[in-house]
């Protein structure tokens, strides 16, 4: 099997990429930075040069490649929220890309990692945990290019896939675990067990190992349904749960109170007006979206089998040590 994976060298696909080789798989890895291995180091990848942004080198890339995991998506950072038309157009643009090359190129089958942001809340008076049923509506949170940009990313893809194209969507949750190379939540448990995490969030968060999330894939690619989503999570907690779970494993402080609604709204407030701070305007933006999920049709139809959360947290907390950033 000849795969390729876009984003082999970040958190996510680069644990696909080892799932992958396991699995007995060819892996061709793109890249945009030069001699860039992620946490692959020493590991059998095919490594081309190409970007999501250049059709001709994706192109080459899936020459000969009958499976293609997209880990790569675009992500915007920028909390400006004057910005959010150019992000959702540049999503947009950048997917229009991937799956005309796929087409162009012949490839059997994409395998999309998408995000639990696309994910909507149950209907009122549903008394449910969300699901696959449920759909971020474009402009409930109009001011997020993160929200507004994914969901039209995702779309794009399940249209393809009712049009042409044989395409899985995946949805992780909040992912944790060794190999977080640009610290996308390696962050926090490394405040954390510092002892840096002294408040809380208010609301509820659904977290899951990223080997869990990476076993998915190859199961998605091998039997997932055409064109349909499965939610890759592990375990509901609230914010505050998840963060003394961390400082305990860590040995570490835990945190000492909750952040109330008036100081987030501030803060949110403050990011508006100086979009230069470094503050997650967006995440904070989307606080009344955050809620746990019912993974069910993943663990039925993909085989995801989540580990304790505790094990993911030690074994992050160890590869950190090891490479020196705890």
């Amino acid at each position: 099997m000849q795969t390729l994976i876009l984003g082999a060298t970040g958190f996510i696909g680069g644990h696909i990429a080892r799932a992958a080789l396991e699995a007995g798989w060819q892996v061709r890895g793109l890249r945009r930075t030069p001699q860039s291995v992620g946490h692959l180091e020493g590991l059998p990848v095919e490594w081309v040069s190409g970007d999501l942004n250049d059709p001709a080198s994706l192109e080459k890339a899936m020459q000969g490649v009958e499976i293609v995991f997209h880990a790569a998506a675009y992500y915007p950072t920028d909390g400006d929220k004057r910005k959010v038309p150019a992000q959702v157009e540049a999503a947009r643009a950048e997917m229009a890309n991937v799956l005309t090359a796929v087409r162009q190129s012949g490839v059997r089958r994409l395998i999309y990692t998408s995000t639990l942001s696309t994910i909507g809340q149950p209907p009122a008076g549903a008394n449910r945990l969300a699901d696959e049923r449920d759909v971020y509506q474009p402009g409930t949170l109009a001011e997020s290019g993160y929200y507004e940009a994914k969901i039209v990313m995702e779309q794009a893809v399940l249209q393809t896939a009712a049009d042409w194209l044989d395409a899985v969507v995946l949805c992780p949750t909040a992912v944790f675990g060794p190999g977080d190379v640009h610290l996308t939540t390696g962050g926090l448990l490394i405040a954390a067990a510092r002892g840096l995490a002294i408040a809380w969030l208010p609301g509820e968060i659904n977290v899951v190992d990223v080997r869990d999330v990476a076993a998915a894939h190859i199961a998605a690619a091998v039997r997932g349904r055409r064109g349909e989503r499965y939610i890759l999570g592990g375990h509901n907690y609230t914010v505050r749960q998840a963060l003394e779970i961390v400082a305990r494993v860590a040995g570490a402080r835990p945190p000492r109170f909750g952040i109330p609604s008036w100081a987030i709204q501030g803060l949110i407030w403050l990011g508006d007006q100086l979009p230069f701070l470094p503050l997650p305007a967006n995440h904070l933006r989307a606080l009344p979206l955050w809620q746990g999920y019912n993974t069910i049709k993943a663990q039925t139809e993909l085989g995801l089998q989540p580990r304790p959360f505790e094990e993911t947290v030690r074994d992050a907390l160890a590869w950190f040590r090891e490479h020196g950033q705890l």
